[in-house]
């Protein structure tokens, strides 16, 4: 009874806070650096700042009765949470992206962990665009295989990297980019590089989120677009963006499927999506690529927003994603705070998260902005 109570006040509520000191002492440098980050809550003002690039969430087009789904799968894949729809949905998916087969995973995070952890191993190297998403890299790290990033876009870094790799003894060689770059809106030149992969012996991974539903005549992708599915050793293509659901899938042969089945440990150790989410995502591929008037829309938004004389740096690109580059942490946030304040929803991206000297203005284009929305947020900035 005497060490029940010695123990009962050395792990007491005072002495749990000495210990998080250290965790204070993190949150105070990023808030000395302006760089806190905080959850808010959405308002009512105009949104330049969601993933919902068509619109299908704000316009609630994903009608389905979920009355008979379950709200969950009840175990992961490999034992009780296996079931017809979910695989019927793989398969369905896959054909859209002209792919052998596909595997779905949780997240579009999930599916660059699992796949980039399970596949490349010990003795290979992997080599990744320095602007790729965090998710790109975190399975990298996780894997056994040596890494080095090359220069965002950068097809003579890429080849100089891909000729110092046949110098040693890489088994195997693999290339990871984005087809369209979250933080910077601009599209990865997959011609160039899948040629390089194929110079080079090298296996091409890309990720699509960003471009599925945007990119192609239907949404396909970047790598439909260019005719280029039977180059890539893996694509992945995220539901949480233009598809409006959650979720996402790796598309590949059905050799790469069957080894992450086995391999991939965010596949094998997790609660299967339940029937409710995946009757979204097969609802949202039934969607969104007969969205022609949306995309064309979305397409006149992006050229006069590029046109548009502004008082910042505004960089190229022809997709949703639009951004001003307003260095440092206190300017960028003091701007985006502007636009708030004027009902415009639009976000700052501070440094960590992007390189000291790129904060920058994210705005995110939509189909459902209108004209007179667009000219005020040209005329603000």
């Amino acid at each position: 009874m005497f060490i029940a109570k010695i123990c009962c006040v050395l792990c007491g509520p005072n002495t749990n806070l000495l210990k998080q000191d250290f965790l204070q002492q993190k949150l105070d440098e990023r808030i000395q650096l302006n760089a806190y980050r905080q959850l808010k809550l959405p308002g009512e003002s105009i949104d330049f700042c969601s993933n919902d690039y068509l619109g299908i969430v704000t316009n609630n087009l994903l009608h389905h009765s979920s009355d008979e789904l379950r709200s969950g799968s009840t175990g992961s894949r490999l034992l009780a949470g296996n079931y017809i729809l979910i695989e019927e949905t793989e398969r369905f998916v896959a054909k859209f992206h002209r792919a052998e087969a596909g595997l779905m995973f949780n997240s579009g995070y999930d599916a660059n962990l699992g796949l980039l952890s399970a596949v490349p191993r010990r003795g290979d190297m992997v080599l990744y665009d320095y602007l790729s998403h965090a998710s790109i890299r975190d399975g990298i790290r996780l894997s056994f295989a040596q890494a080095f990033s090359f220069l965002h876009n950068d097809l003579e870094d890429l080849e100089k990297k891909l000729k110092q790799s046949h110098t040693g003894s890489i088994h195997q060689l693999f290339v990871v980019t984005e087809s369209v770059f979250s933080m910077d809106g601009d599209m990865a030149p997959l011609n160039e590089i899948s040629a390089l992969c194929e110079k080079y012996d090298a296996l091409l991974i890309v990720d699509e989120a960003h471009a599925t539903g945007v990119v192609g005549e239907k949404g396909e992708g970047l790598v439909q677009e260019l005719h280029l599915e039977e180059k890539c050793f893996a694509r992945v293509h995220t539901f949480g963006k233009a598809c409006g659901c959650h979720g996402a899938i790796v598309l590949s042969s059905e050799l790469l499927r069957n080894y992450l089945i086995n391999f991939s440990r965010p596949f094998i150790y997790t609660t299967a999506l339940p029937e409710a989410s995946v009757i979204a995502i097969r609802t949202a591929y039934e969607v969104f690529p007969a969205l022609w008037a949306e995309r064309k829309h979305l397409s006149w938004l992006i050229d006069n927003f590029q046109r548009a004389n502004i008082s910042h740096q505004k960089l190229k690109g022809n997709t949703p994603i639009q951004v001003v580059v307003i260095p440092g942490n206190d300017d960028a946030k003091a701007c985006a705070d502007t636009c708030q304040q004027h009902n415009l929803d639009v976000r700052a991206i501070l440094y960590p998260t992007v390189p000291k000297g790129s904060e920058r203005l994210r705005i995110v284009l939509h189909a459902f902005n209108s004209r007179e929305e667009l000219d005020r947020l040209i005329q603000l900035l």
